[in-house]
């Protein structure tokens, strides 16, 4: 671990009813970077981001977070921490306006002013959200709940934002928009944990990179030499 590693996952193992999912995972998020986790559909990447959120338990390793063991630590309790994700599926309150989605992005928080202004921010990036900020949740298309899904979670101000297939089932021009966000977020200081089928995407934006292969990290580095490699290129960019 160096000195400035946020989040370090150490020999990370995760089982699904007698299946282990996820084979004893290594990897490290530092303060400032954007790091992404790419590989095939099943290869245990959301697993991965679940255990490290607390909402899947542990069968083995560690996840140590700003030099502390977050072992066994509930989502709520990681919040409050800096730890904010958009899970896979977006997650939105349904029933909930575009606002009231938004207030409840900042539950820990009890700054009302400070609240008001981050609301304001999240509609100059994203101003959907702006034009609808009555709309239930639910009424939204994938993107714009996308949108909000994102929009919610910086509303907690967090240090590390954990994005799990943020572009999935978009259109190609929702997916130029989330991708354009997630630079945004990353160029204002917060550090990002990626995970994303989309490799080409990925890649280009991120700093560094892991490939994930049935449960387990087997290719790291550099993500424009990543992006550049013949095995990547083959097995994930369809060249």
């Amino acid at each position: 671990m160096t000195s400035n590693t946020l989040l370090q996952v150490s020999g990370l193992q995760v089982a699904y009813g007698g299946i282990q999912a996820v084979k004893g995972v290594d990897f490290e998020v530092r303060e400032g970077e954007l790091v992404t986790l790419i590989g095939s559909n099943g290869a245990g990447k959301t697993t991965t981001m679940k255990a490290i959120t607390g909402t899947l338990p542990l069968a083995g390793g560690d996840i140590v977070y700003r030099g502390k063991s977050i072992r066994g630590q509930g989502p709520w309790d990681l919040v409050k921490q800096g730890l904010a994700m958009v899970p896979e599926g977006r997650g939105v309150f349904t029933r909930m306006s575009i606002m009231e989605n938004l207030h409840m992005g900042a539950y820990i928080r009890n700054d009302k002013q400070g609240i008001e202004d981050d609301i304001e921010k999240m509609f100059v990036i994203f101003p959907r959200l702006k034009e609808r900020r009555t709309q239930l949740a639910g009424t939204m298309s994938g993107g714009e709940q996308q949108m909000l899904a994102m929009g919610r979670a910086l509303m907690s101000r967090p240090k590390v934002l954990l994005l799990d297939e943020p572009s999935m089932g978009l259109s190609p021009l929702m997916v130029d928009k989330i991708f354009e966000v997630v630079q945004d977020v990353y160029a204002q200081g917060v550090t990002v944990l990626l995970v994303e089928q989309n490799a080409s995407r990925a890649l280009s934006i991120a700093n560094r990179g892991y490939v994930m292969e049935s449960g387990i990290i087997t290719m790291h580095g550099d993500a424009k030499h990543m992006l550049n490699d013949p095995k990547v290129r083959a097995a994930y960019l369809g060249e």
